[in-house]
């Protein structure tokens, strides 16, 4: 018997709910279709992320009628990277499903993504998905987060693929894997790749959401990747090291022309406008050197007060 989580995190997905608990279930009788009685079967685990309307109540109506549904309500809302994280937690799978409870993750891949991963010849711990199309989307916003994909690819040893969704079937021992990455700062698109393990990527186009609003502003999704690239990559350091490098030579050259101009020539350092720019300029610098190093230092004192990274109201066993 193979059994299959397939893990939802939700916050604010009442509308969605419904659509996707009628595609998922579909696809699992599909795949269910033709094999022997416990030969492949499925669990559902949505991990409701502190939802201000009626997702619960849905999730809850599930679990009263189904017996594979399986929910973690959080006692607020912590992100979905804690979601991902208490629902990887709580699996029971061989193989764990992630995907979105929009249907911009179509539940319809899963059985291309099971026979590729039980196909012994690939020896594939991962099936992911990664768009291929953003069309949908505001201009700016695809503009910038290819932008993000090359930068973080050019500073991180840790490859992440453009257009990477978090719409992935893993294996039991690429989960265990993850999981031992215990850090409360996380950034699951860079966990995925930095543990390793064989993955074959299955591309689509964009599909919109089947209903209600993404969560995701422009401004949430740039603090998002400045996570990324914090978790990741030390190459933000080493760049402010380096403006202050180059500010310090070009200063040390700047005051021998000064000094050789008035020996020379006999001519007063002049302009307090030039000066101005130029403390202008440096306290700028030094204070974008300090911003950096300081963000780096946040992230390291919220884990040395190793806080939990969620905390759970109620599970469907309460």
């Amino acid at each position: 018997m193979a059994l299959i989580t397939v893990m939802v995190p939700c916050y604010n997905e009442e509308q969605a709910l419904p659509f996707f608990y009628k595609e998922i279930c579909l696809v699992a009788s599909q795949m269910c279709e033709g094999r022997q009685p416990r030969e492949l079967e499925f669990e559902l685990i949505f991990v409701d992320d502190g939802s201000t309307d009626n997702t619960l109540a849905v999730i809850k109506e599930y679990a009263a009628e189904d017996k594979r549904v399986r929910f973690i309500s959080f006692s607020r809302n912590f992100g979905k990277e804690a979601a991902i994280y208490a629902g990887l937690l709580e699996s029971r799978g061989d193989y764990v499903a992630l995907m979105d409870a929009d249907l911009q993750d179509p539940p319809s891949l899963l059985p291309d993504m099971y026979n590729i991963i039980t196909n012994s010849s690939n020896n594939i711990d991962c099936v992911a998905t990664r768009r291929v199309t953003r069309k949908g989307e505001p201009v700016i916003r695809s503009f910038f987060a290819r932008m993000f994909y090359r930068m973080i690819n050019k500073i991180s040893k840790t490859e992440i693929v453009d257009g990477a969704r978090d719409f992935r079937l893993m294996s039991g021992r690429m989960v265990d894997a993850i999981l031992h990455v215990t850090e409360y700062n996380r950034f699951s698109k860079g966990i995925f790749s930095w543990v390793g393990f064989n993955t074959e990527w299955l591309e689509y186009e964009n599909i919109s959401r089947v209903a209600g609003q993404t969560k995701w502003s422009f401004w949430k999704l740039f603090v998002y990747s400045i996570d990324g690239v914090l978790a990741f990559s030390t190459v933000p350091l080493a760049i402010a090291s380096f403006i202050g490098l180059s500010c310090c030579l070009i200063a040390f050259l700047f005051i021998i022309f000064v000094i050789i101009r008035a020996a020379v020539w006999g001519d007063p350092v002049a302009g307090w406008p030039s000066t101005i720019c130029i403390i202008l300029l440096l306290g700028g610098i030094q204070l974008l050197g300090i911003g950096i190093l300081g963000q780096y230092l946040a992230k390291a004192y919220l884990e040395t007060k190793r806080r939990p990274v969620y905390i759970v109201r109620e599970t469907e066993q309460d």
